[in-house]
């Protein structure tokens, strides 16, 4: 019998392994992240954003960073980052932030937040993704 066929196989599988795309984070039930459906926004603009996340493992720094932004908009805000504590067990986060002066104001908005690492890879932090939710919700006042 002749090996050639048997190494071809193996040659290809490791192909289409390589080739494949990894599986997103959130098809990891053990590593989520939410968002709640009620914002706060102060009369100075500052923008406080909430939820809770649950991840595990994690070789370096994870955080939980936010955006949002108006419905109509294509605009996006950065709202603060968390450091995350990744031991399979639910943390809540809160983000606070304050964007572009009248930039938001209280109503409908989008949320999306992110549990995400920074991993070093050849001497470089690059962002490895645990998580990610987008969310419509409501900014109110206070």
């Amino acid at each position: 019998m002749s090996v050639r066929p048997a190494l071809a196989a193996a040659a290809g599988a490791v192909l289409f392994l390589l080739a494949a795309p990894a599986l997103p984070a959130s098809a990891t039930p053990y590593e989520t992240v939410t968002v709640d459906p009620v914002g706060r926004i102060a009369e100075d603009g500052t923008v406080t954003l909430s939820g809770t996340y649950t991840c595990t493992g994690g070789s370096g720094p994870v955080f939980v960073s936010s955006s949002v932004g108006e419905r109509s908009s294509s605009s996006r805000y950065g709202i603060g980052g968390t450091r995350a504590v990744c031991d399979g067990v639910e943390h809540s986060w809160a983000n606070t932030g304050k964007p572009t002066p009248g930039a938001l104001a209280p109503g409908a908005a989008h949320v999306e937040a992110t549990l995400m690492e920074l991993s070093l890879q050849g001497g470089l932090p690059l962002p490895r993704f645990h998580a990610v939710q987008q969310q419509d919700i409501t900014l109110t006042k206070g």
